[in-house]
């Protein structure tokens, strides 16, 4: 039962996160920041989003913006989901670089 609340919890947050990255990246011309998953902890009090960026080369410097500015999207995530959610979680982001690895594959299948 607790992991079903969990799973709706964590797509719940993936959307609006995703939501949110969008509204930031119109700013930013030529970047592009996905949330590819999601996990919540047991007691819903950490969201860890795993974030894919586009080009790759800028992941690093993207992610520690999103870590400097992990308040206001906290706020922002809280705004949007203040009637589902009693306590907004606790943000992580990580870079989710499964693209990059399978593209690596593909480049040594190749040769």
């Amino acid at each position: 039962m607790q992991e079903t609340r969990q799973n709706k919890i964590a797509r719940l947050l993936q959307k609006e996160l995703s939501v949110i990255f969008q509204q930031q990246t119109r700013l930013m011309h030529g970047v592009m920041i996905s949330v590819t998953r999601t996990r919540v902890s047991p007691d819903l009090s950490i969201c860890t989003a795993y974030l894919s960026v586009f080009p790759s080369e800028k992941g690093e410097e993207i992610l520690k913006n999103i870590n400097a500015s992990e308040k206001k999207i906290r706020y922002e995530l809280g705004t949007r989901v203040r009637h589902q959610l009693r306590i907004i979680p606790d943000l992580r982001f990580f870079i989710d670089d499964s693209l990059d690895y399978i593209d690596h594959i593909d480049e040594l299948l190749k040769k």
